[in-house]
This record gives C-alpha cells, sequence and structure tokens, in this order.
C-alpha cells in the first residue's frame, strides 16, 4: 500500500508515482499538471462517475442471471433425462442453452466471489492478477461468442428449409458443431492474446480497449447482422408465399395442401406452399423468436459497451473532454454527488447500463419460456412420481388406426428433416417415426432384374422372412400373412362347371366357338 501522506494531488485525484506497475495499468485515468506530477482517479472509475445505486443495480441484474442458469440448467437436464416425447430435444436448442449458460456464468462468478476490483487505489485488476478477473471475462466471451453463432446457425437451418427446401441432416449438424464452438473458441484465444480482461464496468470483467475492435466487437456484430438479414430474408419469402397463395384460385389446392408424392415439394401450387410455410412458422416460432431476442441483447450490449470503451479512451488522450467533472471534483472535494450532472455526457446513462444487464441476465429464463413444454412438468412427475405406465400408451390395432390417430396431432406433418433411432439428427418440432406426407412410409431398396431371377435373392436370409414371388417362373402362391386382419382373403378354389360357361365338355377350348352375344350371360 503506498504511503498517501506523501500525495501532492488534490483530492480526491492521487498521485500515481506511489505506486508500482502493477495491474492494469491501461485502466488508470490519470491527467498530468503543469508542475509535471501526474494524478489520478480512486478506482474503480464507476463508483465516481455513477451514483450508489448503480452498485444496487449491477447486483440485481446478477442475481436475474442466477435464475437464468437455473432454469438453463433445468432445460439441459431434463432434455438429458426425460424421453424425447416430452421434451423435443435438439441439438441446436441444446448448444443455445450452453451458451447462454456460460455467458450467465460470467455474471453470475463475480457474485459468488466478490473480487476486489482494484489491484491498488488507482489500478484495476486485470485476468493476471485476479482469477475471478479471468473466469468471468472467458464464459462471456466465449457465451456471447457462440450464442450468436447458434442462433446464426438456427436462423440459417429454418431459412434453408423454408426458402430453399433444403432438408438438412447430418453434414449440416456436424458443419454447425465444428462451427458453433470452433469460432468461440478461437474468437477467446484472440481476445486474450491480443486484448486480454479487466475490471473496466462494474464486477464483472470485460475485454480491453487495445485490439477489441478488431478481434471481437466487429466479428461478433458480422454475425449478427448476418442472422438478422437471413431471418427478415425468411420473413420475406414468407410474405411472399402469402400474397401468391391470396392470387391463387386453382381449384387443384382445394381439397389438399400436401404434394401428392415426394418430389412435388418443387411444383407447388402456391396455396400449397402457403400451407407448408404456415405450418413451419406455427412449429418454429419458438426459435424464431428466440433468435430475435438473443441477437438484439448481444447487438445492444456491443453498442453500449463500445461507446463507454470509446468514450472512455477519448478521456485519457484528451483530459479536456472531462475538464468541467474534474475541476468540480476538486472543488467539492470529492463529493461526487454534486458532480454527477457533469459526468453524464462521459459515460452512458444508468437507465440503459441497467437495461442491458437484466437483458442479458434474462436471456436464460426466455430460453426456459420459450423452449420449455408442458409435458417436461408431467414428464418429471412421472418419473418422480411413478414410472410411464403402459396404459398411456395407445394400443396399436391398425395402420389405418394408427393413421388416423396421427392425423388429429398436429405435430404429424412437418417438413423438416427428422430421423428415426438410427442417430440421424432429429428436429424438436416432430415426433419420433411420425409418417408424413413428404416422406414414404417405408423405403425398400431397389434391385435389378437379376436378382430377381436369382432365387437365393428372395431367400428369406436376404429379406427376413418375407418371400417374393418369382415373376419369371411358375405361378406365384399366395401366402397369408401371419397377423393379417383385414382383406383380402385367400383365394377360393374355383370350379370350372362347363354347364355354366355353356362350354362343351370334354372338348378343347381353342376349338370352341363362343358367341359373343352370348357373353353376357356370364
Amino acid at each position: 500500500m503506498a504511503n498517501l501522506t506523501t500525495n501532492r494531488c488534490p483530492a480526491p485525484f492521487i498521485q500515481d508515482s506511489l505506486f508500482d506497475q502493477g495491474g492494469f495499468v491501461e485502466g488508470r485515468l490519470c491527467r498530468a499538471l503543469p508542475t509535471g506530477i501526474t494524478c489520478c482517479l480512486p478506482c474503480p472509475m464507476t463508483d465516481w462517475a455513477y451514483p450508489d445505486s448503480f452498485q444496487t443495480i449491477g447486483t440485481a441484474a446478477q442475481w436475474v442471471s442466477v435464475v437464468g442458469i437455473i432454469a438453463c440448467i433445468g432445460l439441459l437436464v431434463s432434455w438429458a433425462v426425460l424421453p424425447v416425447e416430452k421434451t423435443f430435444r435438439h441439438y441446436l436448442s441444446i448448444c443455445l442453452t450452453t451458451a447462454v449458460l456460460f455467458m450467465s456464468l460470467g455474471f453470475v462468478i463475480p457474485l459468488a466471489a466478490q473480487p476486489e476490483e482494484c489491484y491498488d487505489a488507482i489500478t484495476p485488476h486485470s485476468m493476471h492478477t485476479n482469477a475471478v478477473c479471468a473466469a468471468s471475462g472467458t464464459f462471456l466471451i466465449l457465451g456471447g461468442w457462440a450464442g450468436v453463432l447458434w442462433v446464426f446457425l438456427r436462423a440459417l437451418s429454418l431459412h434453408l428449409q423454408i426458402c430453399w427446401q433444403v432438408v438438412v441432416g447430418r453434414n449440416f449438424m456436424w458443419f454447425s458443431q465444428a462451427a458453433g464452438w470452433g469460432i468461440p473458441v478461437l474468437g477467446v484465444v484472440f481476445a486474450i492474446v491480443f486484448s486480454g480482461f479487466s475490471f473496466r464496468f462494474g464486477s464483472t470483467c470485460h475485454i480491453n480497449h487495445k485490439n477489441s475492435l478488431a478481434d471481437l466487437w466487429i466479428p461478433l456484430l458480422v454475425f449478427a447482422g448476418l442472422t438478422i438479414i437471413i431471418q427478415f430474408a425468411t420473413f420475406g419469402y414468407c410474405i411472399k408465399v402469402y400474397l401468391a397463395s391470396l392470387a391463387d384460385n386453382s381449384s387443384s389446392t382445394e381439397g389438399s395442401g400436401l404434394p401428392s408424392y415426394t418430389n412435388s415439394i418443387r411444383t407447388m401450387t402456391p396455396k400449397q406452399a402457403y400451407r407448408r410455410v404456415r405450418r413451419v412458422i406455427e412449429l418454429q416460432w419458438r426459435g424464431i423468436a428466440i433468435v430475435l431476442i438473443i441477437i438484439t441483447d448481444v447487438i445492444f450490449f456491443s453498442i453500449v459497451f463500445v461507446f463507454q470503451d470509446n468514450t472512455v479512451e477519448a478521456v485519457k488522450r484528451d483530459s479536456s473532454i472531462a475538464s468541467d467533472w474534474i475541476f468540480c471534483l476538486f472543488e467539492k472535494q470529492g463529493r461526487k454527488d454534486a458532480c454527477l450532472d457533469k459526468a453524464g455526457p462521459l459515460v452512458v446513462n444508468m437507465p440503459t447500463v441497467g437495461a442491458v444487464l437484466f437483458l442479458l441476465g434474462m436471456n436464460g429464463i426466455w430460453l426456459a419460456l420459450l423452449l420449455g413444454r408442458w409435458s417436461m412438468v408431467t414428464g418429471w412427475r412421472d418419473l418422480l412420481f411413478g414410472s410411464f405406465s403402459d396404459r398411456n400408451k395407445k394400443e396399436f390395432v391398425s395402420v389405418d388406426a394408427r393413421l388416423d390417430d396421427l392425423k388429429k396431432d398436429t405435430r404429424s406433418y412437418e417438413m423438416l428433416s427428422r430421423d428415426d433411432s438410427s442417430g440421424k439428427p432429429m428436429d424438436e418440432a416432430v415426433t419420433p417415426s411420425v409418417v408424413t406426407p413428404v416422406s414414404p412410409t417405408a423405403k425398400l431398396p431397389l434391385r435389378s432384374p437379376s436378382s430377381l431371377r436369382d432365387p437365393g435373392r428372395d431367400s428369406p436370409a436376404y429379406h427376413e422372412g418375407r418371400r417374393t414371388p418369382d415373376y419369371f417362373g411358375h405361378t406365384a402362391r399366395y401366402h397369408v400373412p401371419v397377423r393379417s386382419f383385414s382383406s383380402p382373403r385367400p383365394p377360393q378354389t374355383v370350379t370350372w362347371d362347363a354347364r355354366e360357361m355353356y362350354a362343351r365338355a370334354g372338348q378343347n377350348q381353342q376349338d370352341e366357338y363362343v358367341n359373343p352375344l352370348g357373353l353376357n350371360r356370364i
């Protein structure tokens, strides 16, 4: 601790020569006097530029982040424990929730650790001198990067499916995992190496000004801008389809809004396209709302912090900008309340700061409200107070009965990609094993004529017990299915009565004369 009794600066300022070069020295707010000494504002700067209620707002926002973390953990645990028919989990939702969890940890870690923001009386801590600063800054940047990337990927997935009829599958999933986590990790590495973190705005560490535009803010805003462009392009396409459907008077679309076969999706009429788009929007409106909310929060936070950062750096380069405020503090002997009006042009107003912090803390709550479902509550009830009883399962009677049940379920129509339990990605909006109008009930392998001629390929070893008729040999025998409860019935033996068919018994049919006028008697 420096000996402040030798301080030659007017109160409340402190002479910088009394301290060493530890901590984040660039974070000091100092001004050289004509006498040759340099006087600095005591740390932290926010205590002098904002009223005492600023700390209360920051603490309240951190507690909101705690609630958001609890909501994110609840979603992740539900997706991991409960069956998919209860949660409708999807990797886009899981990864986005994890990203928001990381970003919220950047605000909650300082709340739990209560770190000392200042290395000494005039110098804030950096990531090299305070572990809590390093952890909170890393989680904040990683969560912000990952959140922007995963909402971008979610908007891109929806755009490809609605506007281009591209069914995203496993390749898109692996691309999303690589981009959604690889780019944020690189962004954190660049931020640590080229900028670093320090206590500059409350009890959470933020990126330093040096190189911050190049290694964080500009790339982050580029992806955020692309997300907005893609989202509004999707909205524009939906509006175009809706307007085209209003002018479509084709009678062919009055019956069913679905294509008659799989490849007809490219030749749908405007009304069919509108019904399809409307159905996808109804199933994906939660994801669309999440994209807009998180992108708005990130852009809002980026603009506010960059403005605050540039203002502080401008004061460091030209202290005359803050002359009125500095002289006011000198005249009032450090009574900051009397000088807050002079500090207003130098900092972001407190309501704006509070709005940014609360919006960032509420992201987890928004995820729980929009991605959570009431079926999760019933699923936990069944898991904790009783097993999933078989009486809740519908008994399978026939294929027709199952299709009737699916017609009543609005989730049975979905144009998005959904694969079975083989490990392929499954979309959150569709129940497993649902037969959709755009996908066949079963895909049978194509067989060449040569394979049909080969009796070995028609053996039960090839077709798991199913027998295939020999179309090129003798007449095939009819085999009754084991569990057939519907027609057709096995063919009955039909006897030839020559008298009823007006044929001469015992005579060759080729030599028989048939009266054409008597065929109506058959």
